[in-house]
């Protein structure tokens, strides 16, 4: 790496470090959600320039029909752009994005990238949550700008509790996750437990730097008030269904039991994967 480059990447850390988040993410939720025909007409096609979105597969192809940027930035697929896997016994993507890491939970430890690992406690919020999980697999998919974002069922189950976990605001990309310890356990996220034919299940979504906010079909839009809040659902969704969405990119992380499934042995950190797609199957 250049030395041009390690100062850039120093220089994007540290900033992060330094500027107020959750002021900074509040004042973009503003923007992005402004109806004003001249603002979020500009943002919406500075943004589909700069990250060359490909509105050909969106429901809504036109990106001044959009209300809002949040409307665009979450807007809906075609009907069957993305097929779901048809095995029932097979897990499958949550979201169009790329694999940051996948694999097995070694003694409660969930790898981020190389040197960097956190708890499945730390991240889920609550320890008798998280015992489940602590030998079981994770897979942790990146959402980018351009992507797709909204979050679907990998498996079918019962939604049985929701808990929002508070925290910080780190941008959530390869460099981030390589320097910034327990990067996904630090962030703001949603923990969503599900019971399914093969144990527990969760998804969880993680928040990031500018992200202006989760919302899930259980809860709607998330309201952060700095305090743990669990929740208690009984709702049944199907593998594939929606679960929620992402208001500015982020990352969500698929948490099984042990000896329940197995991931495809092909795919690894920096795999792309769509909405859908077979990903691995029950034992």
């Amino acid at each position: 790496m250049s030395l041009t480059s390690q100062l850039k990447k120093r220089l994007f850390l540290q900033a992060q470090r330094v500027v107020p988040q959750h002021q900074l993410s509040r004042v973009v939720g503003k923007v992005a959600a402004s109806e004003n025909p001249i603002v979020k007409n500009i943002v919406i096609q500075a943004f589909k320039n700069k990250y060359q979105i490909d509105l050909s597969v969106a429901e809504q192809n036109n990106p001044l029909q959009y209300k809002s940027f949040n409307e665009f930035f979450t807007r809906a697929l075609k009907q069957g752009v993305r097929q779901i896997d048809s095995d029932s016994r097979s897990i499958v993507s949550p979201a169009d994005g790329a694999i940051s890491q996948i694999g097995q939970i070694t003694d409660g430890e969930v790898f981020q990238a190389k040197g960097q690992s956190f708890s499945v406690e730390q991240l889920v919020g609550d320890p008798q949550l998280a015992a489940p999980f602590k030998q079981g697999q994770f897979a942790t998919v990146y959402l980018s700008p351009r992507d797709y974002h909204r979050v679907h069922m990998p498996f079918a189950g019962t939604l049985t509790e929701t808990l929002y976990v508070p925290g910080e605001l780190f941008s959530v990309n390869q460099v981030t996750a390589e320097n910034v310890p327990n990067l996904f356990a630090r962030n703001e996220r949603m923990v969503c437990l599900f019971d399914t034919e093969i144990g527990r299940m969760a998804v969880v979504l993680v928040g990031a730097m500018i992200v202006a906010g989760i919302e899930t079909v259980a809860t709607g839009k998330v309201k952060p008030n700095g305090r743990l809040d669990l929740q208690q659902h009984h709702l049944e969704l199907q593998k594939g269904d929606e679960l929620g969405r992402f208001y500015l990119g982020s990352t969500a992380i698929i948490l099984f039991e042990p000896n329940t499934m197995a991931w495809d042995q092909q795919f690894k950190a920096e795999s792309v994967v769509v909405m859908g797609e077979r990903l691995g199957q029950t034992l």
